[in-house]
């Protein structure tokens, strides 16, 4: 089985930057999974647009300290640090929170973008009959309730009158239908319709609620629990024939981020190859 693939190289895509105004330039962003998986790619795309950025991370604290450092590094010279990393549980409010007052401690008031990646799915794909409630309740504390917390603080903190950029991660399974996903797709039901209902209550303050909703994507979390048979599979039915990677999402998610997406509000996009 191959190995998941890992975040762009980081001084590459600042570079590709260079010689114009980045269009995320002064906007400071934060990304709640953002040192692993799509996440990272994520975190690295948005630095390379301008953006600063707050990266969340929970348990192993190196990767998420790696990734920042690499994003310092190549942004040397700049004006203060390009990222940070702070340890947050998106599921605890008070953590939430915590995480809100560290990006503002570290670049100011203004806030412009969330992007709200962490994730959860059980690499044991138990049927509904099988899943026992706390494996239910560990699925929607973070995926579910950890959006929700996130999109809170965004709704109340994100600065107003342009700029304001709220991004939360769907699934595709949410269309496939998977059986082993039940739980799983309840949670990321649920963000979509949050989304939506967000997207709609924040009318006149100029901040965008939309969905990112990849298919399959060679991530740890992907592979987990996944046999090279059941690999194979999944990329033969998808029309392109590969399993997505993490910089197939990244860009979609930077669009969506950027002043061309301002007329894209309260949807779904669904970034999976056609899959579904």
């Amino acid at each position: 089985m191959s190995s998941p693939p890992q975040y762009a190289d980081v001084s590459s895509l600042l570079a590709a930057a260079g010689g114009h105004q980045p269009p995320l330039d002064g906007r400071v962003a934060i990304v709640t999974g953002g040192a692993g998986g799509i996440g990272a790619e994520v975190t690295a795309h948005l630095a390379s647009l301008g953006a600063r950025i707050v990266v969340g991370y929970i348990g192993d604290s190196a990767p998420a300290y790696q990734l920042v450092a690499s994003l310092n590094a190549a942004a040397a010279g700049s004006s203060g640090p390009r990222a940070v990393a702070v340890c947050a549980d998106v599921s605890d409010a008070v953590q939430v929170e915590r995480l809100f007052d560290a990006a503002q401690a570290a670049f100011g008031r203004d806030l412009h973008i969330v992007v709200a990646a962490a994730g959860f799915q059980d690499a044991a794909y138990p049927a509904i009959a099988d899943t026992e409630p706390e494996q239910w309740d560990r699925a929607f504390g973070v995926n579910a309730r950890g959006t929700f917390l996130c999109c809170r603080q965004a709704a109340r903190r994100l600065v107003r009158g342009g700029g304001g950029r709220i991004v939360t991660f769907s699934s595709s399974n949410v269309a496939s239908l998977r059986p082993g996903y039940g739980a799983y797709v309840a949670t990321k039901a649920a963000v979509e319709a949050m989304t939506k209902v967000l997207a709609k209550e924040l009318a006149g303050t100029g901040i965008t609620a939309n969905s990112v909703a990849p298919g399959p994507v060679a991530t740890p979390m992907f592979y987990a629990g996944k046999s090279e048979e059941r690999v194979r599979a999944v990329a033969s039915e998808c029309p392109m024939k590969r399993i997505g990677e993490p910089a197939d999402v990244a860009p979609v998610v930077g669009f969506l981020c950027s002043d061309a997406a301002g007329w894209i509000n309260g949807q779904v996009i669904r970034v999976n190859g056609g899959y579904v």
